[in-house]
């Protein structure tokens, strides 16, 4: 199994990310990335460490590999599968929507169905197998940029007033394609160990340049990174920022600039149809999306828990109005554990003898996902109250005996130190109104896409003959003839 140390080392690769107008020396090591690429590197020792519940056996080496890149094949693997992916949340209270466990599901989905890939010749069915083969047995860290940049989002690839403002192919070499332009968004990129850059935006005819599958090393030639305002960069102490300064995965506009991907790693070729199809006619987007619900299972728990221990803190939680929100959002977090559930006991078998959750409970809480977390939040605000503004501005007031006293007499609670009160109100500030915050707010609501995106997976997966039928039997039950019964 890779360890952590590994994982760190192989991030000295001379990948270009820029930050405040300089290339990144060393992305382990500065302030904008280190926090984030230490939580990594414990989470690759946490699956180490605990090969029984977290890994299966590799079918091409034997070795135990991580249950991420698994092609389930029966109800059991989807549950060994939900465990392990539970397990890491929970060592990261679900703040880390791009892990390396989230695009390995995609990956794994796309594997299952090499015959998809090789509609445009066995080359290319066969390299995206031996791709899943190498990370899954490389425990390899995979991000993916699979969104246009926002420029003119009216109109298409194609349709821009600069070509190759999307990421597509300039040229084709017989090494392979050069691709040129920018996509987003590249969460977590900056310490993963290769990208996958695709489109899953739809795209129609004159598009074909850009409609591509492949991957790319991170410190591919050519490739550059320009992520958000690190939020870590500003934080002066883990106390002060506890997740800022641990759970910043960043986000990055990534650049290609005029980058050669070889043959073997291209596994969608300008091909409009089949770009879609990868996506929708495989299991990848339901086994990547279930991983992401699994997730967020855990982060709301996370902020369930948050707020009650603020409220038993503040002392309010046997409040009536305390408790109805403290119940509500009980029930906004088993809405969404309990549909991940669904999903997995009436999983669908599918022609390839690929096990995978039902969609229809699995995009029935995705359509809401873009409501339930802003409602919690809010939820989590409305019980924070202004206690969250009354911490003190660092952890050195401690340190100051004077500034200290008044602290530990007037920012306390029955049976709470001030210590431990600020402590907490610091860590609910983080989810709820610091930068780190916020960002997670907007990265929920548009995970999928604009929310109106994730309703149409909804629609699209719910079999309304179901309902149709119901309502057709109530409207076969009468007609203009027929009588109450009080009129007999």
């Amino acid at each position: 199994m890779r360890t952590g140390a590994s994982y760190l080392a192989a991030l000295s690769d001379g990948r270009e990310i820029m930050i405040d107008g300089k290339l990144v020396e060393d992305v382990t090591r500065h302030p904008a990335f280190a926090g984030v690429c230490r939580t990594i590197a414990g989470l690759y020792d946490f699956i180490a460490s605990h090969p029984d519940e977290m890994t299966f056996t590799s079918p091409s080496s034997g070795k135990p590999v991580s249950l991420a890149h698994i092609i389930p094949r029966s109800r059991e693997d989807l549950a060994r599968r939900r465990h392990a992916l539970t397990r890491i949340a929970e060592h990261t209270f679900g703040l880390l929507g791009r892990s390396p466990e989230h695009v390995a599901g995609f990956i794994a989905g796309f594997a299952s169905a090499p015959e998809l890939f090789a509609r445009q010749g066995a080359r290319f069915g066969e390299n995206i197998r031996r791709f899943h083969q190498k990370i899954r047995d490389e425990h390899l860290y995979v991000t993916y940029v699979i969104i246009p940049p926002q420029v003119d989002r009216s109109k298409t690839a194609h349709e821009q007033a600069e070509s190759h403002i999307p990421a597509g192919v300039f040229k084709e070499t017989s090494e392979g394609l050069i691709i040129r332009g920018a996509q987003m968004l590249g969460t977590a990129s900056a310490i993963s160990d290769y990208l996958f850059l695709s489109c899953i935006q739809p795209l129609k005819p004159g598009d074909e340049n850009y409609a591509i599958s492949l991957a790319v090393p991170m410190n591919a030639p050519g490739l550059r990174l320009y992520p958000r305002r690190p939020y870590a960069m500003g934080a002066t102490s883990v106390f002060d920022y506890p997740l800022s300064t641990r759970f910043d995965e960043s986000d990055a506009l990534v650049v290609f600039r005029d980058v050669l991907v070889p043959w073997d790693h291209v596994f969608v070729d300008r091909n409009v149809a089949l770009t879609r199809a990868q996506w929708f006619e495989t299991p990848a987007h339901i086994l990547g999306n279930t991983q992401a619900q699994i997730r967020l299972v855990t982060k709301l728990k996370f902020l369930a828990g948050l707020a009650r221990k603020i409220s038993s803190t503040n002392g309010v939680d046997s409040i009536p109005s305390v408790t109805w929100d403290l119940g509500e959002i009980a029930s906004l977090a088993s809405l969404v554990e309990g549909m991940v559930l669904a999903a997995e006991s009436t999983a669908v078998t599918n022609a390839n003898g690929v096990v995978h959750p039902n969609p229809r409970f699995l995009y029935g809480v995705m359509g809401l996902q873009a409501q339930i977390y802003p409602r919690m939040i809010h939820l989590l605000r409305e019980l924070v109250g202004g206690g969250v503004l009354q911490v003190p501005s660092s952890v050195a007031e401690f340190a100051n005996p004077d500034a200290a006293a008044d602290l530990r007499r007037y920012v306390q609670s029955p049976g709470v130190s001030a210590d431990e009160r600020v402590k907490l109100f610091k860590l609910a500030w983080e989810m709820i109104g610091s930068e780190f915050g916020g960002r997670h707010q907007q990265y929920e609501m548009f995970y999928s896409g604009a929310p109106f995106v994730a309703k149409t997976y909804s629609f699209r997966n719910y079999d309304f003959t179901e309902s149709l039928g119901l309502v057709q039997s109530c409207l076969s039950g009468y007609d203009m003839n027929s009588k109450c019964v009080s009129s007999e």
